[in-house]
């Protein structure tokens, strides 16, 4: 293939491809989906014919397109991918392209760049498309503000009002999936069909937020975990951010939609003088023929193959807030300490209640000094406990936010953010600190810094409790918007602290599950799914959290049996059956535990520590059932030689029986050793017995062929609801 003016640019890399038509004045995406293979020069020649569509009546005299940076000059009156003005003027860009690269990995995949001047707007325009050995597709935009005229003012700034990446869509993909949520009830899935217009989601929260749209999918007609094709984009950024799928009745050039995402920005958030440069955030799209299952595989390979990714096994914790809340009694945590060692936990969390003042939750926050009054002899002993008994340590923060009543708010109260003419609402009691300004931004990497030093912190609970509303900052000449500032000194907080302390772990945690996205896991070593530990709800939304996060990433804890958010009480069974497949924890008092209780907690440990290197490694499979109340998620090794299903009933059904249901993701041509995990407790049933295949599997196990398991299917037991079966599979031939 030729590559100058003229080129087709390719990128292949596990049966994904993008093609692109690298011709002036701006580049058209040509395909981006299934791998089309080799492209000789008749099958470039013919992308191009066939990337021209007809010729509308009452449209624009020559044919409309959809470049990689649409606008009105093409044609598209859809939402453009880059908008903004100089002082009310430079409001229609006009890229052209200078310049294209292509660097193909021997590995797979490869970049393309492509390098635009557009001299309305007085930018330059850069989009690169990295497509990696798995088949994940990441677009970087960037503008760079530079003159092009004799005669320049210094005062005429070009504000950004938003750029977006924008990547057609064929016209059968018509099934739109995205989520919403609320605080413990994070990541529920909505689905709703393609129409004219836009499907539009923005998060204005100052972070994701728990309603985040998350991931939005767009698939042909009905497709599922397990099937169907599916274009979806996520993107990789902790601040606002907007989603959309749009349609107009002329298509999108050859195209009938298109799927973007970007950051939302404020009114005069950014500004650019010349010589400034504005980096949208990473905007993540995949493709899969096989379903979301295919775009879960995709993003985990991807995220496992990060040089930061969590290398070592990944420790069983206990946090302490569902267990004391703000009771900090050393001994009480003493006595903790010595029921976790028994138990077998491998990580101590102290979680909110340690530094000065705080003995609920409107006090204390921006002093992070231990306070002596609860540990009079500091947190020394207690945390040198900890490690003497084998176990790491780690500590809550919630660094960003500020109680008006601590010392600190009394001392620099114009380190809030918020309008000179007064504070807005509280929110929880708290108000948030403008991180942006560096004398801020010392202030609290001194502190962390210090006392992770000091007390040789393993691990860091990140909190950040509430959105951020008028998230001004008080600036001379004025309040300034400064969502995206606050999230870029955020990133460089956690990059800083990493730098200083590379063994250090950090988890992101929201109010839960408000900031649970690719940006801020480049900086952290695992999120916390939901404040929610009611086994119910976890079972729904740590399912769709896995479409985007390996289950290593994803903490989950064993809660009380009566639920500290929804009062549900359920069983010690699946509690501990449903925190089993992610990074497991425990979040409830073991004092209150019987002797009993904990035998079957030790019992559990130990299966963790067993079932960890498969279920922190293998793939990802859920069973695509028409019966909502029953759910079978499956993780099988990458050799293929373990696999654990878990079949969990959450409600009653119609139906009394299952009929045959089967597993995905396993070999038909294998033989497999089906065998129940019981030392969680016994699952109860709804039924006099279990399926016979089903009776044979308990002690050594059953052998039932590949053929049956995967492609005919075997017939489940009936459980009661609220009740989970752990099957343990080895392939024996």
């Amino acid at each position: 293939m030729e590559h100058g003016e003229e080129a087709v640019l390719i990128l292949r890399a596990a049966g994904a491809c993008i093609a692109i038509d690298a011709r002036q004045p701006v580049p058209t995406v040509l395909h981006w989906g299934q791998d089309i293979g080799e492209v000789d020069r008749a099958t470039a020649a013919a992308l191009r014919l066939t990337a021209v569509p007809a010729l509308l009546n009452n449209a624009p005299d020559t044919p409309r397109t959809f470049t990689v940076w649409p606008t009105e000059r093409d044609g598209w009156s859809g939402t453009p991918a880059q908008s903004g003005n100089v002082g009310g003027t430079a409001t229609t860009p006009r890229p052209q392209l200078q310049d294209s690269r292509i660097d193909i990995d021997p590995a797979g995949g490869g970049s393309i760049v492509l390098r635009m001047l557009d001299d309305i707007s007085e930018l330059i325009s850069e989009v690169r498309y990295t497509l990696d050995p798995w088949g994940v597709l990441t677009v970087d935009m960037s503008i760079e503000r530079i003159s092009t005229r004799a005669v320049v003012s210094e005062h005429e700034h070009y504000v950004l009002d938003g750029l977006r990446t924008l990547m057609p869509l064929p016209e059968r993909a018509q099934d739109i999936l995205d989520f919403t949520g609320k605080w413990c009830r994070e990541r529920s899935p909505q689905r709703t069909r393609r129409g004219d217009g836009t499907h539009s989601r923005r998060a204005r929260r100052g972070k994701p937020g728990h309603d985040s749209p998350y991931l939005m999918a767009v698939g042909t007609d009905g497709f599922s975990f397990g099937s169907g094709e599916v274009w979806a984009v996520h993107l990789a950024w902790s601040g606002d951010s907007e989603y959309l799928v749009e349609t107009l009745p002329e298509g999108s050039g050859a195209f009938s939609g298109a799927l973007g995402a970007g950051e939302l920005l404020r009114s005069a958030e950014v500004t650019l003088a010349y010589e400034d440069t504005y980096r949208a955030p990473t905007a993540v799209f995949v493709w899969s023929g096989s379903g979301l299952d295919g775009i879960a595989q995709r993003l985990h390979q991807r995220l496992r193959a990060r040089p930061m990714h969590p290398a070592s096994a990944r420790p069983l914790v206990l946090n302490t807030w569902e267990a004391v809340y703000f009771d900090h009694d050393p001994a009480r945590l003493s006595q903790l300490v010595d029921l976790a060692v028994d138990v077998g936990v491998e990580r101590i969390v102290l979680d909110d209640g340690w530094f000065l003042g705080r003995r609920d939750a409107t006090k204390g926050l921006g002093d992070w000094f231990v306070d002596d009054d609860v540990w009079p002899d500091g947190l020394t002993p207690f945390v040198d406990e900890v490690h003497r008994r084998g176990m790491q340590f780690g500590l809550w923060f919630e660094p960003e936010m500020i109680n008006l009543d601590s010392e600190l708010a009394v001392r620099h109260p114009d380190w809030i953010l918020g309008p000179h003419q007064g504070l807005g609402p509280s929110w929880r009691d708290q108000y948030v600190l403008d991180i942006s300004r560096p004398d801020v931004f010392d202030f609290l990497l001194d502190r962390i810094s210090t006392l992770v030093s000091e007390h040789g912190l393993d691990f860091l609970k990140w909190d950040h409790n509430r959105d951020l509303l008028e998230p001004v900052g008080r600036r001379p000449g004025g309040d300034r918007p400064l969502v995206h500032d606050q999230t870029l000194a955020f990133y460089r907080l956690l990059d800083t602290l990493r730098e200083r302390h590379p063994a250090l772990e950090i988890e992101s945690c929201s109010a839960g599950g408000g900031r649970v996205d690719l940006g801020v896991l480049q900086r952290t070593d695992r999120i916390w799914a939901s404040d929610c530990n009611d086994p119910v709800e976890r079972a729904r939304l740590e399912r769709w959290t896995r479409v985007l996060l390996p289950p290593e990433l994803i903490g989950s804890h064993l809660g009380a049996s009566r639920s500290h958010t929804t009062s549900r009480v359920t069983d010690l069974s699946f509690r501990l059956a449903i925190a089993l497949t992610a990074h497991a924890g425990i979040e409830m008092d073991l004092a209150t535990t019987t002797e009993d209780e904990r035998s079957v907690l030790t019992a559990w440990s130990r299966l963790y520590r067993e079932l960890r290197p498969l279920i922190h490694s293998g793939t990802v499979f859920n069973a695509d059932l028409a019966d909502d109340a029953v759910m079978l998620t499956g993780i099988v090794a990458p050799d293929g030689a373990r696999a654990l299903f878990t079949w969990v009933r959450l409600a009653t059904s119609p139906a009394g029986q299952s009929g045959r249901v089967r597993f995905p993701g396993l070999d038909p041509a294998g033989r497999y050793r089906v065998r129940i995990r019981d030392e969680v407790g016994h699952a109860s049933r709804h039924e006099v017995a279990d399926p016979e295949w089903l009776a044979s599997a308990a002690g050594d196990g059953v052998v039932i062929p590949g053929a049956v398991l995967a492609t005919t299917g075997v017939p489940m037991p009936t459980l009661n609801p609220q009740q989970a079966l752990l099957l343990d599979l080895e392939r024996v031939s």
